[in-house]
């Protein structure tokens, strides 16, 4: 396996977030309650790259994506596109993730889930660190906005002139960038983002892979 540098499980980088960590520990001793490490095939053609864990749900089963209603969207999806091995599994973080590898812009809870700029920066190192040791990486989709600009500052490209939208596609070299809005159950629930929305985003990955 590529070698792949992930924040300590007591990374003090970001002081809101160590601080965050630390009561939630208090609160829920038995869940995760640290960084969110990446999931999934790490020589995958696609990188999902999310905003950060939410409280109820990566942060508390480790598991980007898992445990709350962010992920049906989503896991629904990568097994519409056989992006799943074992797509009949009831349990999203049981699931085995085929050709791709999932992540986030920030690793740990932020407060109000909005992380803060130094905080987006202090982790992307490893999101840097993840593009480069997928060998085989074609496409990055990127949740939302946050994590659109994560991506652009990892390329080192100016966010005015790659800015985010949905659907949006950008070339970096043999790496297709694709944007979609978040699919959190906000944007659900307002539509800003349909189920047909997200799969015409998937359509476009999948004509983008080998």
């Amino acid at each position: 396996m590529e070698n792949i540098q992930v924040p300590n499980k007591n990374c003090d980088k970001c002081h809101r977030l160590k601080l965050l960590r630390s009561q939630n520990k208090q609160k829920h001793p038995n869940w995760h309650n640290a960084p969110v490490n990446s999931n999934g095939d790490i020589y995958g053609n696609l990188l999902i790259v999310g905003l950060a864990p939410g409280l109820k749900g990566a942060n508390r089963t480790g598991i980007p994506f898992t445990g709350d209603h962010s992920g049906d969207l989503l896991f629904d999806t990568l097994a519409k596109f056989d992006f799943i091995i074992n797509k009949n599994h009831s349990d999203t973080s049981m699931m085995i993730l085929n050709n791709c590898r999932i992540t986030n812009a920030v690793r740990c809870l932020p407060p109000a889930n909005k992380p803060i700029q130094s905080e987006i920066k202090n982790c992307s190192i490893f999101l840097k660190n993840e593009i480069d040791a997928m060998k085989n990486l074609q496409c990055i989709l990127a949740l939302g906005k946050v994590a659109h600009d994560a991506i652009i500052s990892v390329f080192g490209r100016t966010k005015s002139q790659y800015k985010f939208g949905h659907n949006n596609q950008y070339n970096f070299s043999n790496i297709k960038l694709i944007d979609s809005y978040h699919c959190s159950r906000y944007n659900l629930n307002t539509r800003r983002l349909t189920v047909d929305m997200f799969s015409k985003v998937f359509q476009e990955i999948a004509m983008n892979l080998d």
